[in-house]
């Protein structure tokens, strides 16, 4: 087989699954209406209502940074706040989104090992101060799995529901590899959710396996109210609704979905344990979920690059990443492995 060197760089980067693809092909079959009222989109809400076990409001965005800044643009007014680890992905990678389609709001960062927020870190942030000169902290957003590739277990993501709880703060789950957090921690889907205090939910499908979709998903249906004209002003709600939804009914009710976050994660934990019998060779972060992130000694990662393989230098975190998909195979894996094994050794 050919082997595709920019395989490990994202899971992006892989294409449609087969459950996604046939699920569009049979919503292409004749007419549908538009703009959401379609039977497509009605059933993949009810799909996504199933999995949670729980009524929750359902909405259909083209990407994550949409996703992520809409769902956090509707819990803040232009004067609030949201609270992220320094690592967060609407802090390093959405170019500003969160505070654009809030009017303003503002990002504060917090520290905590491993890419989870310190709880220690949050309180502190909200009660150093409480006059009107400091912007109002409103929400509290986390990622699952992290931007280092780790999981919170349910108990972690509990701590920090009480705690925002407590705070009067609302929970943000950015979820563009939850997937992949439910295959590794084998948890029901509810249990690092609604029951563990997460207000709304950024459901990813793109990484797992979708062409573009992204579900942000209210548990605290009050917190959607109108959320149907910022997705429109934002330009994220579809004419042709069906083919962002339809999908998610291929993915979900077949268990396809976490069928892909398996493999992703297994190829992940397969690809760490070959390369840590590389001398040189070591691992930044725990490898949790379907993320791996290498120290790579002297000028291996450009002569790697230069074999023609693309990854990541993670922003404000050094070293490489390395992500597997649905559809990495043990063949990508040994050329990888063998190419490194073989670089290695000339940096000794």
């Amino acid at each position: 087989m050919e082997i595709m060197k920019n395989c490990f760089a994202s899971d992006n980067y892989a294409g449609i699954c087969p459950e996604a693809w046939e699920a569009m092909e049979r919503a292409n079959r004749g007419y549908a209406s538009s703009y959401g009222d379609d039977e497509w989109t009605a059933k993949a809400c009810e799909s996504i209502r199933r999995v949670f076990e729980t009524d929750c409001d359902v909405f259909f965005v083209f990407n994550g940074t949409a996703a992520n800044s809409l769902a956090l643009a509707s819990l803040c007014n232009s004067y609030h706040s949201i609270i992220c680890h320094e690592s967060a992905h609407v802090e390093t990678d959405e170019c500003g989104a969160a505070e654009f389609f809030s009017n303003g709001t503002k990002i504060l960062l917090v520290g905590g090992e491993n890419g989870k927020v310190d709880l220690d870190d949050i309180q502190h942030t909200v009660q150093k101060r409480s006059d009107i000169h400091y912007p109002k902290p409103k929400a509290i957003s986390i990622t699952q799995s992290t931007e280092l590739g780790t999981l919170y277990t349910p108990d972690e993501v509990s701590a920090v529901g009480e705690l925002a709880k407590s705070l009067d703060l609302k929970l943000h789950m950015d979820g563009s590899r939850f997937a992949n957090a439910v295959a590794a921690l084998g948890v029901h889907p509810k249990d690092i959710t609604w029951r563990a205090g997460v207000d709304l939910l950024c459901f990813g499908g793109t990484k797992n396996g979708m062409a573009v979709s992204e579900a942000v998903v209210f548990f605290d249906k009050a917190l959607a109210r109108e959320f149907d004209y910022r997705c429109k002003q934002a330009g994220q709600l579809a004419s042709k609704m069906r083919f962002l939804s339809a999908p998610w009914t291929g993915m979900l009710e077949n268990g396809a979905w976490l069928k892909n976050a398996a493999h992703a994660n297994r190829c992940a934990a397969l690809l760490e344990s070959r390369l840590k019998e590389i001398p040189g060779i070591s691992i930044k972060f725990p490898r949790e979920a379907n993320a791996l992130f290498l120290e790579l000694p002297g000028d291996l990662p450009d002569k790697l690059k230069a074999l023609g393989w693309k990854f990541y230098s993670f922003i404000g975190a050094g070293g490489a990443r390395f992500l597997c998909s649905w559809e990495t195979s043990e063949a990508e894996i040994d050329c990888l492995v063998a190419d490194i094994s073989t670089l290695a050794k000339f940096e000794k």
